[in-house]
């Protein structure tokens, strides 16, 4: 199978494409990535010298280069993202020209060569819930513009099955955490921070829940619906993991030998949703099931960061 795989320079794309590797040695698998701040080509030495992988840098608004980036693949993953909710909240310009624009160029291109392509979006469109779960019937109500962005591409690609017939499937992942995660991320940045003595700052009273899936998993789950998804269909890909934002913290300093004096409770994100929560019963008919527990993925996480400074320092000092 040739892929092509957007945004793979980035933390879930450039994971899903060693993890695609390490299960089907024999797939060839074309990078288009922007290498925008949080692009790394690092992020994929360990395949870099792979006679069946290739990269291409550009944007996936350039319609000329999406267009030589797609010749003789079969089918497109749409990683490529703005995707921090800040940065969303102080330029939402780019946010919307990137996740709408560009993945109507990458749909464009699969209407007019036929190819499938699985859109990759996130549970951050339904909005905040705080009782219940989220199922893939459920309206969005996206609070941000990073989520009202990735809800419009969401529905965009879908539009392409419903008014082309596209072979068009959409994931919506939880929120994601492993090696290689840009440190603006909680996770990361909490990690990082406390290797250096410094304060981790908590948004509000630290309350806000989150269910969290260790990014190899979400990868199997991407796989999943790849090989049996329907055509047409979103499927939510959540491990069940829900959490405070400060009982993660609570475990990040427990693991680094921290005490809380290194908790600072900052103002409040604008828009701050509460809870995200996934009902996930649609994609484990598929047969998808979580590997890896929390607690022993996220301390693999912090040893990862632990061992591998020379990544996320230089990223820190910019």
């Amino acid at each position: 199978m040739n892929l092509l795989v957007t945004g793979g320079a980035g933390f879930i794309g450039s994971n899903f494409i060693k993890h695609f590797f390490s299960l089907y040695p024999e797939a060839k698998i074309t990078n288009l990535d922007k290498l925008t701040y949080a692009g790394r080509l690092e992020n994929l030495k360990e395949v870099e010298k792979n006679k069946d992988y290739s990269f291409i840098k550009g944007d996936i608004c350039d319609k000329k280069i999406v267009a030589k980036a797609s010749k003789n693949v079969d089918l497109i993953i749409n990683f490529a993202a703005e995707s921090h909710v800040d940065r969303s909240i102080s330029s939402p310009e780019d946010f919307i020209r990137t996740d709408i624009f560009g993945t109507f160029v990458l749909l464009e291109e699969a209407r007019k060569n036929d190819l499938d392509i699985i859109q990759i979006s996130t549970d951050e469109i339904y909005g905040s819930i705080e009782n219940g779960l989220f199922s893939e019937e459920n309206p969005l109500m996206p609070s941000s513009p990073y989520s009202a962005s990735k809800a419009g591409a969401d529905r965009l690609a879908f539009s392409y099955f419903k008014t082309y017939g596209l072979n068009v499937k959409i994931t919506r992942s939880s929120n994601n955490f492993g090696p290689n995660q840009f440190p603006e991320k909680l996770i990361p940045l909490f990690v990082t921070n406390l290797l250096e003595d410094k304060k981790v700052p908590i948004y509000g009273d630290g309350k806000n829940v989150r269910d969290w899936i260790y990014v190899k998993d979400n990868c199997d789950a991407i796989i999943k619906v790849m090989e049996k998804g329907k055509k047409g269909e979103a499927y939510n890909a959540g491990a069940g993991n829900e959490k405070t934002n400060l009982g993660i913290t609570e475990f990040i300093l427990n693991e680094l030998g921290k005490g809380k004096e290194f908790i600072e409770f900052v103002e409040d994100r604008k828009g701050h949703d509460l809870r995200y929560a996934l009902d996930c019963s649609k994609i484990k008919e598929l047969g998808f099931k979580p590997e890896h527990s929390f607690e022993s993925a996220l301390k693999e996480t912090v040893s990862w960061y632990k061992n591998n400074s020379w990544w996320w320092k230089p990223l820190k000092k910019k």
